[in-house]
């Protein structure tokens, strides 16, 4: 297998594609492109420009908050971007996706795996696939993948904006849509290696989930208002961390939850603080599980990058590329504390010679040592891929 890293922030979103998919266009037999683009382009536009480059192959993925980070530099400017990762040579993939329909989540998820395989022209089960969703029911999403495809490792990234507004788009082979999931089936020989991770340290600050609201909504911790309970456990005012302002307060002390055999430890960002004390949360809860405080310094989230390339390193000899899916929340703590353009010279420093494309997203999906897939928050998921 062999892959490829183009970009462009030409403001011209045709023009874009064009010079994105120009760039990555120079391996044999392309199979996929992953797009990531800026949300305030016309991503239709950028996908029409790659497709009039890479005709018949199939261009999948998402838009990346505020940036994008490639081999050569860190994209970021505010009239747009685009990269994208080719994949080529010894390998199969086929891909699907859907907006949200009428159908649940898990059922969308099931179609859409049954129609990506339909497309593969062999008997051989699938080795790895890459996901894309809107951010919310990600787990449903991997729910109906599996019960199509089984038990196969994920990587990716939920859609993302550059203000949480939702003005996040889904990219399926020249649609772009805010709602739905789109998938990448491999099928392939070339190894590859993956770290899941939010690289945060455990507190002593842990308590049990007793009330939850729908699936995303922390009501209860330990019978008490959970809003109340964190901020104890942060020792801060209640409601300073009321509304919108919960998000930011979290970034460097967030909330954990552990896998059944304590192997991964999945990262719940609260989003916002609500009026009954209560706190929205990105990604799933069950009540009876024990949840976490977590914490980590600005200089110790930007510190994990390189951390987890190393690891990575050790998962797997003769790398060709990385795909570094890491949290737009991480990137704007880094922000927060006037670090983020320390994000592209610490990368380049672990990874000084080969290909690389970071996008920045509002979910990331990986799974860990013998753990299932999972989904998390202000998370990192890097992937290697062997020659």
């Amino acid at each position: 297998m062999k892959t490829k890293v183009g970009y462009s922030e030409n403001a011209n979103a045709f023009s874009s594609g064009v010079e994105t998919a120009t760039m990555a266009n120079v391996i044999d037999n392309p199979k996929v492109g992953l797009l990531f683009t800026s949300c305030v382009q016309d991503q239709r536009e950028i996908m029409k420009g790659a497709k009039s480059v890479l005709g018949d192959v199939p261009i999948i993925g998402c838009t990346s908050s505020a940036a994008l980070c490639t081999q050569d530099g860190y994209l970021n400017k505010e009239t747009g971007y685009s990269g994208m990762m080719l994949f080529g040579g010894d390998v199969s993939v086929v891909t699907a996706g859907s907006k949200k329909t009428d159908e649940s989540p898990r059922e969308i998820g099931r179609r859409i795996a049954k129609e990506a395989i339909s497309k593969y022209k062999g008997d051989r089960k699938p080795d790895y696939f890459f996901m894309c969703a809107s951010p919310a029911n990600e787990e449903e999403y991997l729910k109906g993948i599996a019960d199509v495809i089984g038990d196969v490792p994920v990587f990716g990234g939920s859609a993302a904006d550059n203000t949480v507004e939702g003005k996040w788009s889904i990219l399926n082979d020249g649609e772009a849509f805010a709602d739905g999931c789109v998938i990448a089936i491999f099928y392939t020989d070339g190894k590859m290696a993956n770290i899941y991770t939010g690289a945060y340290h455990e507190t002593d600050n842990v308590g049990i989930i007793t009330k939850v609201a729908g699936s995303r909504t922390l009501v209860e911790i330990d019978h008490e208002p959970a809003l109340k309970k964190y901020a104890e456990w942060t020792n801060q005012n209640v409601e300073d961390i009321m509304g919108g302002n919960l998000l930011t307060a979290t970034i460097t002390a967030p909330l954990g939850v552990k896998d059944p055999i304590g192997k991964v430890i999945a990262v719940r960002h609260p989003m916002a603080g609500n009026d009954d004390y209560s706190m929205n949360i990105g990604a799933d809860l069950a009540v009876n599980t024990a949840v976490i405080q977590l914490t980590n310094t600005p200089e110790g989230i930007l510190k994990a990058n390189a951390d987890t390339v190393n690891k990575v390193n050790g998962l797997l000899s003769d790398i060709d590329s990385y795909f570094l899916i890491h949290c737009g929340g991480r990137r704007l703590g880094l922000a927060l504390a006037n670090i983020e353009d320390k994000i592209y010279p610490e990368i380049k420093k672990a990874i000084p010679d080969k290909e690389f494309l970071m996008v920045f997203t509002f979910g990331e999906y990986g799974r860990g040592d013998h753990s299932s897939n999972t989904v998390g928050g202000l998370s990192l998921s890097f992937t290697a891929f062997g020659k």
